[in-house]
């Protein structure tokens, strides 16, 4: 087992998850859930997000290779995932329960893109290309790094407390926001790649 290459797969899988970053985004996309679903639906996220981050380490550029899909490609079809979860957010579509709807929003939005972007998919594929004899470093790297942010996103039910509705409202119209200022940044960063390179 190579240290180094696990080391540096953690801290790149963990910083671009940013699990404290994402956390407040459970939070709203959670909201009218009670704890227990709450937290059902961030371990479902946290699961499928990690498997898809191992199998896509080991099989993702042969895969897109094989579809012909670019890298561009898939950031584009990201950031507009996201812009369209941002819109929602800033008209207040989520305000009530999601849970409701029958929406499954473990798998996407949260275990796709928010845990398991382009920008985590893109990381460990290149990680597995630089280390072909560290394979193994990778994979515990990526699940290591997955466990500490479940933990962090976990704890996303206890801010529920502390702010109340109108803190609630608040949040959810600054977070959808951002989510759509890094929406067309994604979208913008694979659109460039895909026309001016």
């Amino acid at each position: 087992m190579n240290l180094s290459v696990l080391v540096k797969t953690f801290v790149a899988v963990f910083v671009i998850a940013d699990a404290l970053g994402n956390a407040p985004i459970f939070l709203v996309l959670t909201k009218g859930m009670e704890p227990e679903q709450r937290n059902n639906v961030v371990d479902r996220a946290s699961v499928v997000a990690t498997a898809v981050l191992l199998a896509f380490a080991f099989t993702g550029q042969a895969l897109l290779d094989y579809l012909h899909i670019s890298m561009g490609s898939l950031r584009v079809a990201g950031g507009l995932l996201l812009l369209l979860i941002a819109l929602q957010m800033l008209q207040g579509e989520l305000d009530t329960p999601i849970v409701e709807q029958e929406r499954d929003i473990a798998i996407t939005p949260l275990a796709l893109p928010l845990l398991a972007g382009p920008g985590t998919l893109t990381t460990v594929m290149l990680l597995m290309s630089e280390s072909p004899d560290a394979h193994l470093s990778v994979a515990i790297g990526i699940a290591a790094a997955m466990v500490v942010t479940w933990f962090i996103v976990r704890q996303a039910s206890r801010i529920d407390k502390l702010i109340g509705a109108e803190g609630a409202v608040i949040v959810t119209q600054l977070l959808g926001f951002l989510l759509a200022a890094l929406a067309v940044e994604i979208g913008s960063a694979g659109i460039k790649e895909l026309f001016l390179s």
